[in-house]
């Protein structure tokens, strides 16, 4: 039996205003699919954006959807579930949205290792905006703020969740949507924070100013950077160099998730105990 997209979508807003050939359209499409896979009544399913091309995703999903302001897309994700622990989060933010001017935010719902499901689109570049240097514009790219070539550092968005407590991380890329979608359905799985670092293409604000001005020119440059986590296991340390391993990188199961752990905080304030984790 085909898979009927239209019972996920908001069909009235298509098309997308996304870019040909944007990699955004691919994860939306996993996305609804892992939720197919687990099983969601989308009813119980709040899908949070926030500004940016990752911004457009609660325009197009049919479920509930709150579109937020810069960089505040887990702040109020977090609200959100705590005032409905039964129901499935979904956030789903850029690169700049989410590790910039929201960096704070998602490092705090990872400590916390409340339930949210956080995708991060990770195009490389603020692509709305036009191109200005994101914390994993790579360096030596050129950029509107950065006309010489980008000199700041990069983030490894996976390995700064796992840093602050995500109990779920994983990487893939917009080149194999099948292992998105599966990754995807085992982080929507888990009880905690899930943290999905997903490379996509922005050929148009990225690729465009680098020689990859083409949607399979920029794929081709991320799948050249991108490697399975058996193989970059296997790679020595000069060889992982500019290399990011992909698949489910951290799965822990034995911490504490963050409603359940407020509720032994009501608990011991009922009884006038201290809380005890």
């Amino acid at each position: 039996m085909a898979f009927n997209y239209d019972e996920y979508l908001r069909v009235d807003k298509m098309p997308t205003l996304w870019c040909w050939g944007c990699g955004d359209g691919v994860i939306l499409k996993s996305v609804i699919r892992a939720i197919e896979k687990v099983g969601w009544d989308m009813n119980d399913v709040c899908v949070v954006s926030g500004i940016g091309c990752s911004g457009r995703f609660s325009s197009y999903i049919n479920c509930n959807t709150v579109h937020t302001t810069h960089g505040r897309a887990i702040a109020y994700a977090t609200g959100i579930k705590l005032a409905n622990p039964s129901k499935h989060v979904v956030v789903v933010t850029g690169d700049g949205d989410g590790l910039a001017i929201g960096g704070n935010h998602t490092i705090h719902g990872c400590r916390r290792n409340i339930d949210l499901n956080h995708i991060l689109i990770n195009n490389f570049i603020y692509g709305l905006t036009n191109s200005q240097t994101s914390p994993t514009t790579p360096q030596g790219m050129w950029t509107v703020t950065a006309q010489y070539g980008n000199i700041d550092p990069t983030f490894d968005a996976a390995k700064l969740a796992d840093a602050a407590g995500a109990t779920f991380v994983a990487r893939e890329s917009v080149l194999d949507p099948k292992r998105i979608e599966k990754v995807l359905a085992e982080g929507f799985a888990h009880e905690g924070y899930s943290f999905f670092d997903i490379f996509s293409n922005c050929h148009i604000n990225l690729g465009r100013k680098n020689r990859m001005g083409e949607a399979i020119l920029n794929l081709q440059w991320i799948e050249s950077r991108t490697v399975s986590k058996n193989k970059f296991e296997q790679l020595s340390d000069e060889e992982r160099k500019g290399k990011f391993p992909t698949g489910i990188l951290k799965h822990e199961t034995d911490k504490i998730e963050y409603c359940k752990a407020y509720d032994k905080v009501i608990e011991a304030a009922q009884n006038k105990t201290t809380v005890k984790l």
